[in-house]
């Protein structure tokens, strides 16, 4: 865990809603070793919070309170197909080939892992801020109880919380592919503000100042391939890698393992 993510824990409080039993918000902030809260104002100590609503965990912050929070979202984006499995099209799926088995090593709000899943991919997810990952937890439980994933028996995507780079050595059989989709700066000091959700994702986690040592480690872990998904604007992490797939403002770089 790093030092951003630490003291994100410190910053953090499980709020009950009262929409739901009580005992799983207990459960959770016993879990995270954080303050429990049933009621706060906007004198609370906390900057985060964990709270169940609506039928899902969900992450605010002060300004969230009263809006309705963050969670992550297992439905199709839009333009998304709704089928299962997905087609295989676009810049995403050309980067993993004929790959069957996925690890995506920086998980996050989840969403490229959720798309991976979709389209037909055996998918392990690893993140390594502990507040995300209860955040993904609580998705892929969802997930699972989805009457299309019940009545096709499908095997959601596995999540381990920790750090990729020492995770990755511990993998009991080599995947397919690696998918890596680090922090990089922005690319003008003025660019436009980020989403909500990535904001948050920042201060939770803080830039990958270890992404070239991931790379290093997804490299002999993988059994074929690493994906790298990086702006358009970055250079290529790995160097010059043997396959690019350009998407829309995002590119795929493909390091194929000798």
């Amino acid at each position: 865990m790093t030092a951003i993510a630490r003291d994100a824990l410190k910053q953090l409080a499980v709020l009950y809603a009262g929409e739901e039993d009580i005992f799983p918000s207990q459960q959770l902030a016993k879990q995270l070793g954080v303050a429990f809260y049933q009621t706060v104002d906007k004198h609370a100590p906390a900057q985060f919070f964990l709270s169940y609503r609506d039928g899902c965990l969900k992450l605010l912050d002060n300004e969230l309170l009263k809006k309705g929070g963050l969670m992550v979202e297992i439905e199709p984006r839009p333009g998304e197909q709704r089928s299962y499995p997905a087609p295989k099209q676009g810049a995403l799926a050309q980067a993993l080939g004929k790959s069957k088995t996925v690890v995506d090593a920086t998980t996050g709000w989840g969403q490229d892992s959720l798309f991976m899943f979709r389209m037909g991919f055996q998918v392990l997810c690893i993140e390594r801020s502990p507040i995300m990952a209860v955040l993904l937890q609580d998705a892929f439980t969802r997930l699972a109880k989805s009457d299309w994933v019940k009545n096709l028996n499908l095997e959601v995507p596995k999540l381990l919380q920790g750090n990729a780079i020492e995770l990755l050595t511990t993998l009991e059989t080599a995947p397919d592919c690696i998918y890596l989709d680090p922090m990089f700066p922005p690319k003008r000091k003025k660019s436009a503000l980020a989403k909500k959700s990535m904001q948050i994702l920042h201060e939770l986690i803080g830039q990958d100042d270890d992404k070239e040592q991931l790379f290093q480690a997804a490299l002999q872990a993988t059994g074929k391939r690493v994906i790298v998904k990086s702006p358009d604007y970055a250079e290529p992490l790995g160097g010059k890698p043997q396959q690019s797939f350009q998407g829309k403002l995002v590119r795929y770089d493909v390091y194929l393992k000798n």
